[in-house]
């Protein structure tokens, strides 16, 4: 029980918790929209990163970063945070998948932009992290020590 509560005690173990569950919701709904609707590429991870963005806002808000925050000054820079990674994450994603399909014309668009959507993913995760941390529920205590 004391490893459990140790594990807790740090903002980057909750925020790993928080994020596989909303990988799991998020990820699941761009897979979905991609591979059962026929969705093309860029609404299904739009639409899958949306609701797992207010899945993740809540949690991290209340759980995660422990914010005492309003709502009114945290939901525009988690906004900012999240669409800036999404365009960065997934932009240079589907481009290494467009990359990998003129180097291996073999290997299929739809396994490309699968691939594509899981490292898109790992990539707004990490940038996600940060931006949360030090901007979007930033504290004093993370401001003067750089942890929290």
């Amino acid at each position: 029980m004391n490893r459990f509560k140790t594990l807790l005690s740090s903002s980057f173990a909750r925020f790993l918790i928080v994020g596989v569950f909303n990988t799991l919701v998020g990820l699941s709904a761009s897979f979905l929209f991609f591979n059962l609707l026929h969705l093309n590429y860029w609404l299904s991870t739009f639409t899958g990163n949306t609701i797992g963005a207010i899945v993740s806002y809540t949690l991290n808000r209340t759980f995660t970063f422990r914010s005492k925050a309003s709502v009114g000054s945290s939901w525009w820079k988690f906004t900012v945070v999240i669409l800036s990674c999404y365009g960065l994450s997934y932009g240079a994603s589907y481009l290494l998948a467009e990359a990998a399909g003129q180097l291996f014309p073999v290997i299929s668009a739809e396994w490309r932009h699968n691939a594509a959507i899981l490292v898109g993913n790992g990539l707004y995760t990490i940038g996600n992290y940060i931006g949360h941390k030090y901007f979007t529920f930033r504290t004093n205590e993370t401001n003067v020590r750089g942890v929290s």
